[in-house]
């Protein structure tokens, strides 16, 4: 399936490179890079590119990309997942998925991707699994390896790999049993000029942090499951009870993991938790403009807003701005004509505004596209579908777990279509995430 894997950084160098079957060359990579210069964002590189003789397959992951290399037809969001469970591997095992924290630990990478791909198939990708294969480094036995000449990989075979229940290790034992849970959305849309949605979703995830003793059976109910779309399930769910009664009943992993992914697509239950108003105007006379823009809480359900910003792609013939923040700082980037507003909490008794001047090019024709706007925002304790955990019960164990559920809503891929009202002023106001 997969012939090769290069991880690239965000400054388009090759720091690693697995291969499972041939050698593969590094120039394979040129079509990806053709790709990545050709997108605004890193988030907007295709994920599946066709080359004469191969398919690349990427995702992007705290500034890294994941790129596999393959030969043959194969479904592409197979891969896919394979390759967030890489990113989530590596997370797991060094605490995040960085250049730095892979380049310091390759050894135990390189020994991961061995086992996590048999000549180029699946193998082994759960957590407890691997860690029992390969033990995850500390101080002390990286220590003990040097002086002894011992490596992290284990003599027997995990437990697990033989059991009915692979994703969960024999013999957990803790003294402090707890189950939490992180229910994390985020809204992705796409507004009109006045404002109207065109198109909005919401893209949510269940993670889980389970440490309890033995082998617990647990059961996650819902007040309204049945506004959930396309979900998809950590293979410990029993799926059978999931269609009957819309619970989730499992025997969990070990530590941390994702319990579930859904999808909600009706645009009624989509809120918009804030709004925008903004305007911008290209005088016809003189190499100058105004922006305007102010924002302020719509739908929080009395939550805070937090860590606003707003990023405006101002058009080319934009030199600089000369603007004036009422809450928060500003940077204006010359080289990528980039505008960052970074807000922070936002205060629904004096809302934030940001007004000044724009400076042009002398000569140049006044721009006739609006500049796309986007906003990224989080809100604590909200789930912005309206999603809520009625209760988690547990059986096969007799002790009573800490449970908890937290809930975190935050901006997606958020944009505003502007569309152009005249050649040299354009006035434009909409209502924004």
């Amino acid at each position: 399936m997969i012939h090769s894997l290069f991880l690239i950084n965000h400054s388009g160098d090759i720091f690693l490179e697995k291969h499972w079957k041939s050698v593969i060359s590094r120039s394979v990579c040129d079509y990806f890079f053709e790709a990545r210069e050709k997108a605004v964002d890193p988030e907007n590189v295709p994920p599946v590119l066709q080359t004469p003789h191969h398919y690349l397959i990427s995702i992007y992951r705290g500034k890294l990309f994941f790129l596999s290399v393959i030969q043959t037809e194969v479904a592409p969001l197979f891969v896919i997942e394979f390759l967030h469970r890489v990113a989530d591997t590596i997370q797991d095992y060094f605490g995040e998925c960085s250049e730095g924290i892979i380049k310091d630990n390759i050894v135990t990478v390189y020994e991961l991707l061995e086992e996590m791909l048999d000549n180029g198939f699946p193998l082994a990708t759960e957590s407890n699994v691997l860690k029992e294969m390969i033990r995850p480094p500390t101080i002390l036995r990286s220590v003990v390896n040097t002086l002894t000449g011992s490596s992290n990989v284990g003599d027997t075979l995990p437990t697990g790999q033989l059991s009915n229940v692979p994703w969960r290790r024999a013999g957990v034992k803790y003294t402090n049993n707890e189950a939490y849970f992180d229910v994390i959305e985020e809204i992705d849309a796409i507004l009109d000029k006045s404002g109207t949605t065109v198109f909005a979703e919401i893209q949510g995830v269940i993670e889980a942090c389970v440490r309890l003793t033995g082998m617990p059976d647990l059961t996650l109910s819902f007040m309204n499951p049945r506004l959930l779309d396309d979900v998809s399930f950590h293979p410990c769910v029993r799926f059978k009870r999931w269609e009957s009664e819309r619970v989730l009943s499992f025997i969990p992993p070990d530590g941390n993991f994702t319990l579930m992914n859904y999808h909600v697509s009706s645009q009624n239950l989509v809120a918009i938790p804030v709004y925008v108003k903004q305007s911008i105007s290209f005088f016809e006379t003189g190499p100058c403009g105004r922006l305007d823009i102010t924002i302020g809480p719509k739908q929080t359900m009395g939550k805070t807003v937090e860590n606003m910003m707003v990023t405006i792609h101002m058009p080319k013939a934009v030199l600089n701005a000369n603007l004036t923040a009422t809450q928060g700082t500003y940077t204006y980037d010359l080289t990528t004509k980039v505008l960052v507003w970074d807000i922070g909490k936002l205060n629904p008794q004096k809302l934030p505004n940001l007004r000044g001047s724009l400076s042009t090019q002398v000569g140049v024709p006044k721009p006739e596209d609006n500049p796309s706007l986007n906003i990224d925002l989080k809100i604590q304790q909200l789930a912005i579908s309206g999603l809520k955990v009625s209760r988690l019960d547990m059986y096969g164990e007799k002790y009573k777990p800490f449970k908890g559920v937290k809930y975190l809503t935050k901006a997606g891929k958020f944009q505003v279509k502007m569309l152009c009202t005249a050649h040299f002023s354009t006035n434009w106001r909409s209502e924004y995430i």
